[in-house]
């Protein structure tokens, strides 16, 4: 194959020979009579030979393309959860398709079973938890390397808590991840997720900050960005982010433009009308399933107006600032 014609289809490529200071003049040239027209004291010089480079690139070949034959284990167009059983040991009347692209709210009160409902569908539950519900992906069982590998998660899960234990900074961390995931242009996407983020976060935070040493918000404005930009997971499960000190609107907004199942559980009425769906739980079970109405809908802004006053209020306190009207 011509080294043009092969650069074509894997740009990747040319990153190795740059890395060698390796110079294409004539892209018309076969790869192997282009690599014997290499200077071999020049490679000295790098440590390496033709064959070792010609080995690195088809190794690196090999690898991406079965990357992307696993791309299509990634394709979910719908997750159906079939009920099992509530706290009580009643059935639990509940079949419900959501399809990539839909937001979904779980409410009920604390210790209800929102949590419990979240993570049957990180496992991929098929009457094996204690809710005895199950889980399909586009209205199949999933295979069980889908539920037990963890290179191919199809959930992601954000949660209350995000608290990092390794000491890198934030851009050591996304430099990792993008690498690990062998995408293109690292760079780009890299400042694309950093930027993101800090749209997201209520705080701006710098790129050789340690991740350690994010807020909450912060945090969880990282995965989030990081979640939408970069994860192959198309199902994304939300423990209570009202909390978080992040744009909740402009977060879910980001997940749904990628094509990804979003289904959270939350407290708070706004996050709640957002979705296009709300599952009510009572019991360790879905007593309802209702879907957003236009009035509801049409209710938002003015919610939004309140929750912006309490912010307001919140960040004045903050500042030492006294009340003295809203």
């Amino acid at each position: 194959m011509k080294i043009g014609v092969l650069l074509e289809k894997h740009p990747y490529i040319n990153d190795i020979l740059e890395s060698y200071n390796i110079k294409i003049e004539n892209l018309d040239l076969e790869l192997d009579e282009f690599l014997s027209s290499l200077n071999e004291d020049s490679l000295q010089e790098h440590g390496v030979t033709i064959d070792e480079i010609k080995q690195t690139i088809f190794s690196l070949i090999q690898e991406i393309e079965e990357i992307k034959d696993e791309e299509d284990i990634y394709a979910v167009d719908t997750l159906t959860i079939i009920g099992g059983y509530d706290k009580h040991g009643n059935k639990e009347n509940l079949e419900i398709t959501i399809h990539k692209g839909e937001i979904i709210s779980v409410v009920g009160p604390t210790g209800s079973g929102k949590s419990r409902l979240l993570a049957d569908i990180e496992w991929l539950a098929q009457k094996d938890t204690i809710t005895k519900r199950t889980v399909l992906i586009n209205g199949k069982k999933p295979p069980l390397e889908l539920r037990y590998a963890t290179d191919k998660k199809l959930v992601a899960q954000l949660s209350q808590n995000m608290n990092f234990v390794v000491d890198l900074t934030v851009k050591e961390f996304l430099y990792l991840h993008a690498e690990s995931r062998m995408v293109l242009n690292t760079d780009k996407i890299v400042m694309e997720i950093f930027n993101t983020a800090n749209e997201l976060a209520g705080e701006q935070f710098d790129l050789d900050a340690p991740i350690t040493s994010l807020s909450g918000g912060q945090s969880r404005a990282l995965m989030i960005a990081d979640t939408a930009l970069l994860s192959k997971s198309p199902i994304v499960l939300i423990d209570e982010i009202e909390n978080a000190g992040i744009n909740r609107k402009k977060a879910l907004e980001l997940l749904v433009k990628q094509d990804k199942i979003v289904i959270m559980s939350t407290h708070d009425p706004i996050l709640a009308l957002l979705a296009d769906k709300r599952l009510v739980i009572k019991n360790g079970k879905v007593n309802k399933i209702i879907e957003t109405t236009k009035e509801e809908k049409a209710i938002l802004p003015y919610l939004e107006e309140i929750d912006n006053k309490l912010l307001a209020v919140r960040n004045k306190l903050r500042d030492g600032e006294i009340i003295n009207n809203i």
